[in-house]
Order: structure tokens, then C-alpha cells, then sequence
């Protein structure tokens, strides 16, 4: 029996910062080598951080990853590195990637492979091409990349065979995974970049459960951290044994060094027709004695939940050059959960907050805004609305035969309320935060260039129900610590109201969230058509309400800023419908 010695590196890469992702991979082999590992194994294209997307169509890009990759196999001793990286799909797709003349043409879908990089003692030993690409939901990989073809190589590393596979390919059965447990070896390796959305470690738990069933092996599973637009990476790597054990664990949302000790069989018969070994090191290299598995706590989930949406936050912030944000505080949930999420994610000192009254604010939701400012310690300023509200209305009255009224009149509310955002995110250089959620965003219950206008959606994804559910967790977070509820039970209790007219209500315009947001999950994410919800036994009434609603705010979603991805379907790159669109699914039959 032999043991091999894991390591299995979580970094937060950034796309396109070839340098930085280099000195945070060769950052972790030393951190592995000191732990006296004999393989460490890196995210998916962590050299060019996840996803590129069309900066693979520049081949000066795809050279200088090249570059990268070798500068990072130059620095490789003892201790094996598995990285992934972009390859050419041309006979001298490794080499030193000398950067093509200026005139060389565009890449093109076919050139390119999604890759991993098996490099020891200052070279490359061989390259793994994907072969199961993602083309659904954020996932466009058929863009840009070809799958890998051909037989197989296993890397005697410690004496045990190791095969490598990128993400997809352990999703699905009788597939690569399968095929190198099947040829021989010890241990599959799988680099990923998997985004998360809610419940996604037990959904991974569950597959690598099937894959080492079927390929009778271990599985190393190591995934990136870190926000990327509106994709949010949450760690959380797992090492499967050949007989299903849970070995070592990740943590979620954090940078992480997993290291694991895995023991393997000297006797592995080889699958010669499907494979062929390349030989590293055959004695093991772990003398030292046997470390003890580290199996952190999944976090339960709304605090899953909660700190993707600040992970997501922090790092859209970091990586774009923003260190401060300034947001509207209503004295409604939305607007606290948004400060209360920005807060933990900036420091308090990096959050400003402006309060904008105007004539219908409730003095209930001014007394609100300032306890949220004052138990999280933000600044808040409070502008009246009320001068610039009459002004703008004196100016349109000509045009409009009239003072504004009804739903023009409250959207110029809001429209007022974007323009000092902006002028302050101008003045000061901070990213405006919006406040909306996903029922909000779903239904277009918004107003385009009003509470809808800024650089970042914090809650974009996240419905109304579950907004109440994570105040509610956050609260009890604070308190548990022995502080006061950053979220006053005030705002938790009364009616959601934009208060634009008098004695407004959200109910007044939609359902009930309790009604309305089981219904947008079922057509919105499930892809349910009306009469399928009607089959189900929702009311028709709300069916079509809620169909005509969502189909008809397409063209105000394409407008809206970016937001933190925490479901497998959120507005955006998983949703991509038309917005010149006449079909319409009826609640009362198919057409």
C-alpha cells in the first residue's frame, strides 16, 4: 500500500490577470510543498481565471496564458502541479507560447481546448483536453472550445496512477471519469470552476457518490472561490475515497488549502489499450505521518446563502476598482438587507447611504433608515426630494397639460432619487448598489433610470420571500454575537411599499409575495408554461397575471445592472429570451 499526499488549492482568480493568477498558483504549490504534498491541484483555466469568454478570440491572450503556463511548469519541482489552462489544438500546442505576429488572424472555435497542465521538476509531463463541454445556462463553452479526443494518460505519481478530468467531465456517467477508474487508475483529479447557487455542495456530494461508484476509484475535487461578474465561486472542494468516504472538505466562500492523505493499491492492473502511464515519481513521497482529514461544517443554508451574496459583492467591487459604494436607504426591508450585505462584505466605513423623503414618506420609514445607519455603522445623509420633486413637476406641466400624476408622477420620484445616486457615484468615485429584487426584477415592478439605475444588483436574484428570510437570519447573527439587530423589527413587520403615492402598497400592484414568488420560480426557473401551472392547480387569474408581467419587462431586465447569481436560473446569462416576442402561454390552453 502506498499514500499520496493531496493538496487541493481554492483560489479567488481574476479573468485576464495572467500575472496575479500565476502568483497565486505558485503561491499555493509552495504552501502544498511545505505540507509535504506530492500533487496539488488548481481550479479550472486557473490561469486565465473563469470563464474568459471572448477574450479566448484574442490569440495574443491565448499566447500570453501560454507564457504563463510555462513560467509556472519552470517553477515546478518534486511536488506535481495540475493547472488549468487555455491550449492550442495544433501540434505545438504547449511549447514556451511565443506570442504570434501582430497580423495573425482571430482565434477561431475549433483552435482552442479547455485544459489542464500536469507539470513537475520544471517542465510539462502532459496536457488533459476537457471532453464534455457545458453549452446551458452560464455556460457557452461550445463558443469557444473543442473536446479532447484520443486515448488516455495516467501519471504514476507516489506510485499511484492519477488521471485528471476539468468539471464537467465528472457529471455525467459512463463518461471520462469512468473510462480512467475503468483503465486503472487510483485516483481521478477534477478541476472545476462550478458556480454556486443554493444546495449546490450536496448536488456535487451526490454526483462524486455516483462517479466513484462507477469508476471504483478516488476523486480529488477542487473548485474556485470568488465573485466573477455575476457568477459567485464557493469553494467548498471534496475528496471522495474509492468506497464513497467523505475524506477531506473545503471550506465555502473562502480561499483554502485542503490537503488530504489518500491510500492506494501497488497492484493496479493498467488498461493498456486505453490508455498509457506516464511515469513521475514511483515511491511514495509521504514519510511524514498521516494528517487528520478536515471536514468543516457545511454552512446551513441561508447562511450559504448570505455569504455568497457578500463574497459576490466584495470581490465585483475589489476586482472593478471600487473601494466604497453609496446606496438608497428607504426604511424598507429591500434597502436594509442591501446595507446590511454591503457592510459585511466593504467594512462599514466604505458603505454611504443617502435617505431621499419625499412627500409621501412615512416618518416611520425616516426613523427606519436611521436605525439601520446607526446599528451598522454607515454614514447617512438625508436629502429632500421634495424641492427638486416640485421643480421638475412645475417644468413639465406645460408638456404634460398638467402636474404629473398617477404613474408618471412616481416614476419621476424615483428618476430624481437615481439622478443624486449618480451624481454622488460621480463626485465621489463610488459604484451606485441597487436595491431591487428578483420578484421586483422578474415582474418589472421598477422604474428604468430610477431605483433600477446603478453598477450592481446585490439581491438581483434574490426573491422578496427570501429577502425577509435572510433579514431575519442576519438578525439572528448579530444578536447571537451578543449585538443589537441591524434590522429593525419595524421593517420586518410593515406592509412593502414603494410610497411614491398616498397609502401605497406593494399588493396594490402585484400578488401577494407569498402567492406571487412560488409562481415566478415555476415559470421563470422551472420553465413552466401557463397551462402547465394551471394543470398544477395555481388560479389562472394569477397564472396570467404573472405571465403577462414577466414577459412583458424583458426589455426593462436587458437594462438592469449586474447582480449576484444564487439560483440555477437568474436573470441574465441562464435566462436569455427575446424581447420582440408575441408567443404567450395561456393559462387556459396551449397555442
Amino acid at each position: 500500500m502506498l499514500t499520496l499526499r493531496l493538496a487541493a488549492a481554492q483560489l479567488d482568480t481574476v479573468v485576464g490577470d495572467l500575472a496575479g493568477n500565476v502568483a497565486q498558483i505558485l503561491g499555493g504549490l509552495r504552501d502544498a510543498e511545505a505540507e509535504g504534498a506530492d500533487l496539488c491541484i488548481f481550479p479550472e483555466l486557473a490561469i486565465t481565471g473563469y470563464p474568459p469568454e471572448d477574450l479566448l478570440l484574442k490569440p495574443g491572450f491565448v499566447a500570453d496564458n501560454r507564457a504563463a503556463l510555462a513560467e509556472v511548469a519552470e517553477k515546478t519541482g518534486d511536488c506535481v502541479a495540475i493547472v488549468g489552462f487555455v491550449d492550442r489544438r495544433d501540434p505545438d500546442a504547449i511549447g514556451l507560447g511565443a506570442r504570434p505576429p501582430d497580423d495573425v488572424e482571430p482565434e477561431r472555435p475549433g483552435r482552442l481546448a479547455n485544459a489542464a497542465a500536469v507539470c513537475a521538476g520544471g517542465r510539462v509531463l502532459g496536457v488533459y483536453h476537457k471532453r464534455l463541454l457545458p453549452n446551458y445556462g452560464v455556460f457557452d463553452e461550445e463558443r469557444w472550445f473543442v473536446p479532447g479526443t484520443g486515448p488516455y494518460e495516467l501519471f504514476r505519481i507516489a506510485g499511484a496512477l492519477v488521471g485528471v478530468s476539468v468539471c464537467e467531465d465528472v457529471w455525467f456517467d459512463a463518461g471520462p471519469v469512468a473510462d480512467q477508474g475503468r483503465a486503472g487508475a487510483d485516483l481521478v483529479v477534477n478541476l472545476n470552476a462550478s458556480p454556486y447557487s443554493r444546495g449546490r455542495r450536496s448536488q456535487r456530494l451526490a454526483i462524486l457518490a455516483e462517479r466513484v461508484a462507477e469508476a471504483g476509484c478516488a476523486i480529488g475535487y477542487v473548485n474556485q472561490v470568488g465573485g466573477q461578474d455575476e457568477l459567485v465561486f464557493d469553494g467548498a472542494s471534496l475528496v471522495v475515497d474509492a468506497d464513497g468516504t467523505l475524506l477531506a472538505a473545503g471550506r465555502q466562500f473562502e480561499t483554502d488549502l485542503v490537503l488530504c492523505d489518500i491510500t492506494t493499491d501497488t497492484d493496479s492492473s493498467i488498461d493498456t489499450a486505453t490508455c498509457r502511464v506516464v511515469e513521475w515519481s514511483a515511491e511514495s513521497r509521504a514519510a511524514t505521518s498521516r494528517i487528520a482529514p478536515v471536514l468543516p461544517e457545511p454552512l446551513e443554508p441561508h447562511a450559504e446563502v448570505y455569504a455568497a451574496l457578500v463574497l459576490g459583492t466584495r470581490d465585483y467591487l475589489a476586482k472593478n476598482g471600487f473601494s466604497d459604494a453609496v446606496m438608497g436607504l428607504s426604511g424598507g426591508i429591500d434597502s436594509a438587507l442591501v446595507a446590511a450585505i454591503a457592510t459585511d462584505a466593504l467594512g462599514p466605513e466604505h458603505v454611504h447611504a443617502l435617505a431621499m423623503p419625499s412627500r409621501y414618506s412615512s416618518e416611520g420609514s425616516r426613523s427606519d433608515a436611521t436605525l439601520v445607519a446607526e446599528r451598522l455603522g454607515i454614514d447617512l445623509a438625508v436629502v429632500a426630494l421634495e424641492p427638486a420633486h416640485a421643480a421638475v413637476s412645475g417644468m413639465l406641466s406645460p408638456l404634460l397639460a398638467g402636474a404629473p400624476e398617477g404613474l408618471t408622477d412616481e416614476n419621476l420620484q424615483s428618476r430624481l432619487r437615481g439622478l443624486l445616486l449618480m451624481a454622488v457615484s460621480n463626485e465621489r468615485g463610488w459604484i451606485v448598489l441597487t436595491t431591487g429584487n428578483k420578484s421586483e426584477m422578474a415582474t418589472g415592478y421598477s422604474t428604468l433610470y430610477g431605483d433600477s439605475a446603478g453598477g450592481f444588483a446585490v439581491i438581483k436574484d434574490v426573491p422578496k420571500t427570501l429577502v425577509y428570510e435572510l433579514c431575519a437570519y442576519r438578525n439572528a447573527r448579530a444578536m447571537a454575537a451578543g449585538q443589537l439587530a441591524p434590522i429593525p423589527d419595524t421593517i420586518l413587520t410593515k406592509p412593502p411599499s414603494a410610497e411614491l403615492r398616498p397609502d401605497q402598497r406593494d399588493d396594490q400592484s402585484l400578488p401577494p409575495y407569498e402567492e406571487l414568488d412560488p409562481v415566478l420560480e415555476a415559470y421563470v426557473e422551472d420553465d413552466r408554461t401557463a397551462h402547465e401551472l394551471v394543470a398544477a392547480g395555481v388560479a389562472p387569474d394569477l397564472v396570467d397575471q404573472v405571465v403577462r408581467l414577466v414577459d412583458g419587462a424583458e426589455y426593462k431586465r436587458r437594462q438592469m445592472p449586474p447582480g449576484v447569481r444564487i439560483t440555477d436560473k437568474a436573470f441574465g446569462k441562464d435566462r436569455r429570451m427575446p424581447i420582440t416576442n408575441r408567443y404567450r402561454s395561456s393559462a387556459s390552453r396551449e397555442r
